[in-house]
């Protein structure tokens, strides 16, 4: 199956759900859907489901005008973050249930539900009904039903949030796998640009109801497009400062200069650089600044910590290994690697990243 939108596009009251999207999804391909709340995910995922009829464009499968044509005709499977089951069956009952209604032999609904079942660590569970589960387990329910259904196309709306970190991370590793086996197209929503990565494939940026990017995860994380698909792709967010490029130096708003590696126009422009990529310790390379901030508050995880900073009046934050607990209003000193800088003209567009740095 392949799954072409071409100008989709949603609006309500007068208001713009969606602006016109284009995307082409082949069979057995897996695509994350990445953007912060109210960035469009949800809306065009039951567009392509069918349960929302586009105000513009059109949708085809497998070069078939499908546009309109209710969820009912076509093979799709949907899961939400907030679980949907079935309160009088049992899990057994309800993980079955398309297969009864597609009329499968009694054996094949056992073997897959059984199958399911293990993948999902539900087998104990298979006589309970979802009230006498915890949340987690009804949501493992819920995505177990679409697994065994083995539509054409699946989608997924952030399915695993409820779940526990270890059983988060064997389905991130076996869900890709189980739907490409199939053939099926998985489309998977998410705000969490780590999980986009760990999932791979292909990701799509949104940003209040745009599509600012569409290609391998890994390539637009390295390379967004512009500084709108950096912020989606930036978690913590991308330190951004306003600088004007004179020469090989970058000059920022407080007059600190720094060497501009990145080759760019001339004139006013927008660094970013992610959290991850600044240093609280020892400079980390001979080209890298020094820049005096004051620490607003730390956030440990336990194997990281998140330094918000102030400075020179941008609030910016810092990701460092292990735990760290400056105080709120020490005096800091945080390290600039130019190498580490992406480059954003005056309207958004990508002028240099790292990458092209280090090649510089």
């Amino acid at each position: 199956m392949s799954l072409m939108l071409e100008d989709i596009a949603l609006s309500a009251g007068g208001r713009v759900l969606l602006h016109p999207v284009t995307l082409s999804l082949e069979a057995g391909s897996l695509n994350v859907l990445l953007g912060p709340t109210l960035a469009g995910k949800t809306t065009l995922l039951r567009l392509m489901a069918g349960l929302d009829r586009p105000s513009g464009g059109r949708l085809l499968v497998d070069g078939r005008d499908m546009t309109g044509v209710g969820a009912r005709q076509r093979s799709v499977a949907m899961v939400y973050q907030q679980f949907i089951n079935y309160p009088s069956l049992t899990v057994f009952e309800n993980i079955a249930s398309p297969l009864r209604v597609a009329k499968l032999p009694r054996a094949e609904v056992e073997a897959r539900v059984h199958q399911a079942a293990e993948l999902l660590h539900l087998a104990p569970y298979l006589g309970r009904r979802p009230l006498e589960l915890s949340g987690g387990q009804q949501q493992r329910t819920a995505i177990a039903r679409a697994l065994v259904k083995r539509a054409a196309l699946v989608l997924m709306d952030e399915p695993l949030a409820n779940l526990d970190y270890k059983l988060r991370e064997e389905l991130r590793e076996e869900l890709p796998r189980l739907f490409a086996e199939s053939g099926s197209i998985l489309v998977y929503a998410t705000t969490d640009p780590a999980e986009a990565l760990m999932l791979g494939g292909q990701v799509a940026t949104l940003w209040e109801g745009r599509l600012t990017q569409f290609g391998p995860a890994g390539a637009v994380f390295r390379r967004p497009c512009d500084i709108l698909t950096a912020r989606v792709f930036s978690d913590p967010p991308l330190n951004e400062a306003p600088a004007r490029l004179a020469g090989r130096e970058l000059v920022l708003a407080n007059g600190r200069r720094i060497p501009a590696l990145q080759r760019g126009v001339e004139g006013e422009c927008t660094i970013g650089v992610r959290a991850h990529e600044l240093v609280l310790d020892d400079q980390p390379g001979p080209d890298a600044v020094p820049l005096d901030a004051t620490v607003r508050v730390a956030e440990v995880t336990g194997s990281e910590s998140y330094i918000h900073l102030d400075v020179g009046g941008l609030a910016w934050v810092v990701l460092v290994p292990g735990v760290r607990r400056p105080e709120p209003g020490e005096r800091i000193t945080v390290w600039l690697d130019p190498r580490r800088l992406f480059l954003f003209g005056t309207d958004g567009t990508l002028l240099a990243t790292p990458e092209l740095a280090e090649a510089a």
